[in-house]
């Protein structure tokens, strides 16, 4: 089957001539024929709405109806009414039989955007239209029939949401019978100053004002930039610039006052996630910091430890005052084994800079009982294992720095790299107030 890309790229007001763009073009137009569910998969802004468009308007079905439906605009109490109907008195204010969308579609296609959004419940029912075609209006006891086409769409990774119980894997592998990924613009870099051209252009017969132009080095600008936004953000920026900027041509420095400071890039799913839960998952992350300084410090001072055990094995290390009674160099290194636990900095001077605090360390050299008669127990006592929790290190983490910069605890936080606000509350919680 000849597919001519251009034509349907101008049919449907697409814009670009990336090859990952072209091949998901190409991709819908295959499957339009026939009654397979597709799945568009994408982040937001990319542009999925057309692709149920180029599927229905390719199939047998485009003479029906085309019903696009946003899953996650519909209250979770009210998006069965809407999709499968409900019948008088099925509910409060149910004063009239009505139809759903599925009922509605039937015979053409349904577009379900944001399907990741859908109630659990609302899962099942949908399962069911894909199995067997039949839905049951809220309120009713009969099944009803429907002929429609399902394509779906998602911003979201599905296949997480399966393992976090909030996605039935079942409903999954219906919908992604053939899965369509509409590429970032990141990724089609070359499509953007075609894109900023048309939307200036549309800009200036809006709003009556000549057309924007970019210069070279604007271009590489923009092309740079990660648009986590996509081509949504892409056209407000170019509306921005349109309306609030008298010169025309657009110059790198111009692109830079409308692009965010900091840098934009791809955020890891749990830091997405910590974003939206704002300050609660932000105060999660300052303490996750503080374990992660206390590990770094653990394995610093384990390289350290290291270091000094080898060296008074070898003898190249001068044995500290506080136990020069006992002979090393009479210990038969067979008797030498390595244990996991805890040194003290007084026994070891230069290895902490704060005596009183105990640091973990991966190995601790401990002699065999047999090796160290002359050894008296209080001396071996401080080689022993001493447990110390995270909540210990983090702890003495934080009274360390509260006395290296006199109790300020605005320095205290920012040599920890935490808020002073989770400072405050770690205080309290560690009983540390002065």
């Amino acid at each position: 089957m000849s597919i001519d890309i251009q034509q349907i790229k101008h049919r449907f007001g697409i814009i670009g001539n990336s090859p990952l763009l072209d091949h998901a073009i190409r991709t819908a137009v295959q499957v339009a024929p026939t009654d397979m569910s597709v799945l568009v998969i994408g982040e937001s802004g990319v542009g999925k709405e057309n692709f149920p468009k180029i599927i229905h308007q390719n199939s047998v079905r485009k003479h029906g109806p085309y019903i696009a439906v946003n899953c996650g605009a519909i209250p979770e109490g009210t998006i069965d009414s809407e999709l499968f109907g409900h019948l008088k008195g099925s509910f409060t204010g149910a004063i009239t039989d009505r139809k759903g969308y599925f009922q509605e579609a039937s015979g053409g296609t349904i577009f379900l955007d944001e399907v990741g959004e859908l109630p659990l419940s609302t899962q099942a029912r949908l399962l069911r239209v894909l199995e067997t075609g039949e839905f049951i209006p809220v309120g009713a006891s009969q099944a009803l029939k429907t002929d429609v086409r399902i394509v779906a769409a998602t911003n979201v990774n599905l296949q997480e949401a399966v393992e976090r119980g909030r996605f039935r894997e079942d409903l999954l592998f219906r919908l992604n019978t053939v899965p369509i990924e509409v590429p970032p613009l990141r990724s089609r870099p070359q499509d953007i100053p075609l894109l900023f051209r048309l939307f200036a252009s549309l800009s200036a017969e809006r709003y009556h004002m000549p057309p924007l132009r970019l210069t070279p080095e604007a271009t590489k600008l923009l092309e740079a930039y990660r648009w986590p936004g996509n081509i949504r953000e892409l056209r407000n920026l170019t509306d921005r610039i349109s309306v609030l900027e008298e010169e025309r041509t657009v110059t790198a420095e111009t692109v830079e006052r409308y692009l965010p400071k900091a840098p934009t890039i791809d955020y890891h799913p749990a830091l997405r996630q910590q974003a939206v839960l704002g300050e609660e998952a932000t105060s999660f992350a300052n303490e996750r910091e503080i374990l992660y300084q206390v590990l770094f410090d653990m394995k610093k001072d384990m390289a350290e430890m290291k270091g000094l055990v080898a060296g008074i094995m070898r003898g190249d290390v001068k044995v500290p005052s506080t136990a020069k009674h006992v002979d090393y160099t009479a210990v038969d290194p067979q008797s030498v084994h390595v244990s996991k636990g805890l040194s003290h900095g007084e026994d070891f001077p230069g290895f902490l800079a704060h005596p009183a605090d105990y640091t973990p360390v991966e190995e601790v050299v401990e002699l065999h009982p047999t090796a160290r008669p002359a050894i008296e127990h209080s001396e071996v006592s401080d080689f022993e294992e001493q447990p110390l929790s995270l909540e210990e290190a983090e702890r003495s983490m934080i009274q360390a720095a509260l006395a290296r910069h006199g109790g300020r605890r605005r320095k205290a936080a920012e040599d920890l790299k935490i808020s002073e606000r989770t400072l405050y509350r770690k205080i309290k919680e560690y009983g540390l107030e002065e």
